[in-house]
Parts: structure tokens; C-alpha cells; sequence
């Protein structure tokens, strides 16, 4: 079993405690150690459909055809020695991304989930689409770098509006910690031409009973509710952690059924999926992070996700 994960990921961490209970051999590394802690040799024959050959870290090594399955979460860039120069150095470490990422995912096992695939599922634009074939109630939305198209839609919408990033919502400040662009109110009267200097993503703000954080493993929903106890959390609840309540609930089998089918257009076997449920009970779906989070979920709600994993890499889900 591969675990391919950054050194401090919680749900990696809980994903290899699981498997280590179970007596499963697991080999975990960091992309971010390749080239020069971890070492790949992979060979390709023509008669052969797969690569063969080895990984090792100098403390554990796993041979490339035996491994049967791969969690892949999220794992750190190829770091190349300090005293190689630009622009070498850049290339080097794009050979490096390259050969590793694509000899892993050419691997023939269960993946959770496999990279490429992921990096495809992760696009929010895309999303919205393939959540409306699903089946699924999605905002109302704009993305755009024009004021007075953005004016336009704000009247349409005549209520509140939110802000979002279209990409990720890390901001490196070059400090060492990254500075979270979080989804926040935005005034139509704020609109101003400095909506021109990169592409903006609004939409209609949903009103909320509370939120659910729906992890999906394998088809295997577990539902954690997200009650906003601030103000400060009802706009995203990620800006203020201790505002928030935790618990579970079940899934309308509507909404699972258009979950399943949205993670079969994509072909992933996880998702961590935002959802607003209205006053009304009506669920509204924001978002699918293909990679999100759950290690904090299990630990306040007791829901077994880690052992879903485990179940499923192991191939007995």
C-alpha cells in the first residue's frame, strides 16, 4: 500500500493508523523528498503493460508491481538541491514532478484518488455544470473581470452577494504561512473598476439553516453538520473555527443519488462536498474538494471515515 501525502496531513496520518491495525505493509512518502531522499527506479518493457521496478526512502522500499492500491493526498513539489542554479533548477524539478506523479498514476490499482483525475474534478467552473446534470441545486453565479456585468448580475439577484476564489484559497504571502482567501460578503455598491485586474467568481448568497461537509468514500456518505454560532462563520465557517458547531445528520436520498452520479462523471472514489441546507431544508451545493479534509470531522463527530478508506484500499468496499 502507497500513502503519498505531505509529513504533517491528519488525514493521512489516521488513513496509516488504520491500515497499520489491520496488519497492512504501507510504505508513505513525500513527493517533496524526491529526488534526493527518495530514489525511483521503474523500467518498461514492450512486452509488458506496466512498469516494474522500485521506490525507496532509506528506510523502506516497495516494489512497484506489488503495490495494490494508492492513497494520494495532496502531496509537496520535488525539492532539488540548493546548489543547483536557475534555470536548471526549475527544470530539474519539473523533470523530477513529472517522472514520479506520472509512473505512480500509470499504476493499475484503487486509487483514492488517482491524480490526474483529481487535478479534473477539482476545476469549481466545471463543477457547478456537472452538479446541474446530477441533478443537484446549485447558486446562481458569475465569473467575470467586468464591473458592469457583475453590476447586472447583482440586480438580477436583488439580495445578498458572496465572493469567492475560483482557484484554491491560499495565498502565499512569503512569509511561511499562507494567507486563506476565504468567500465573503460583497456589497454590489463595492463593485468598481478594480474588479478588471483578474477574473472574480459571485454569487447569490444561500440562506442557511446551517451547512453540511458531506465526505463520500466509495460511495459511503457521512454527513457532518456545521452550525454557525458568529457572524463571522455563517459567511465561511473556515475563518472561524471555534463559531461553529459540530453533528450529523443523514443524507435526502435525492441529494445522494445526484452525489453519486457527480462523482461517477469524474471518476473519483473521494470528495469532501459543501453544501448550504435552506430554512426551507432545501440542500444547495457549493462545492467538491476531490482532496478536502475529514481528519476533523472523524475527531468531533465519531464518524468512521478513516476506516472507509482502509476498507477500500484494502478491497473490501
Amino acid at each position: 500500500m502507497l500513502v503519498v501525502a505531505e509529513r504533517l496531513d491528519a488525514s493521512a496520518d489516521v488513513v496509516v493508523d488504520e491500515l497499520n491495525r489491520r496488519d497492512v505493509p504501507v510504505m508513505r512518502y513525500d513527493t517533496a523528498e524526491f529526488p534526493q531522499t527518495l530514489t525511483l527506479t521503474a523500467s518498461h518493457a514492450a512486452e509488458r503493460s506496466g512498469w516494474r521496478g522500485v521506490l525507496d526512502n532509506g528506510q523502506r522500499s516497495i516494489r512497484l508491481e506489488e503495490v495494490r492500491a494508492v492513497y494520494y493526498r495532496r502531496p509537496g513539489r520535488p525539492a532539488i538541491a540548493e546548489n543547483v542554479p536557475e534555470p536548471y533548477a526549475t527544470w530539474a524539478r519539473n523533470q523530477a514532478d513529472g517522472a514520479l506523479l506520472n509512473v505512480i498514476s500509470a499504476l493499475p490499482v484503487r486509487w483514492i484518488n488517482n491524480p490526474h483525475v483529481d487535478r479534473v474534478a477539482s476545476h469549481k467552473p466545471q463543477q457547478l455544470v456537472a452538479a446541474v446534470r446530477a441533478g443537484l441545486h446549485v447558486p446562481r453565479s458569475i465569473i467575470t473581470n467586468d464591473p458592469e456585468a457583475a453590476r447586472e448580475f447583482a440586480a438580477e439577484i436583488k439580495g445578498p452577494l458572496i465572493s469567492k476564489p475560483v482557484l484554491g484559497g491560499r495565498l502565499d504571502t512569503g512569509t511561511g504561512r499562507p494567507l486563506m482567501v476565504a468567500t465573503h460578503a460583497l456589497d454590489p455598491a463595492e463593485i468598481d473598476d478594480s474588479l478588471r485586474l483578474t477574473a472574480h467568481y459571485l454569487q447569490e448568497e444561500i440562506p442557511k439553516a446551517h451547512e453540511v461537509r458531506l465526505t463520500v468514500v466509495a460511495g459511503r456518505p457521512f454527513a457532518c453538520t456545521i452550525t454557525a454560532t458568529t457572524d463571522q462563520a455563517h459567511t465561511d465557517w473556515r475563518t472561524d473555527p471555534d463559531g461553529i458547531d459540530l453533528g450529523t445528520t443523514t443524507v435526502p436520498e435525492p441529494v445522494a443519488a445526484g452525489v453519486r452520479r457527480f462523482m461517477a462523471e469524474h471518476g473519483i472514489v473521494f470528495g469532501a462536498f459543501d453544501f448550504a441546507v435552506t430554512p426551507a431544508g432545501d440542500w444547495v451545493f457549493f462545492e467538491c474538494n476531490p482532496c478536502g479534509t475529514w481528519a476533523w470531522v472523524e475527531n468531533r463527530t465519531g464518524l468512521a471515515i478513516a476506516s472507509a478508506h482502509a476498507d477500500y484500499l484494502q478491497g473490501t468496499a
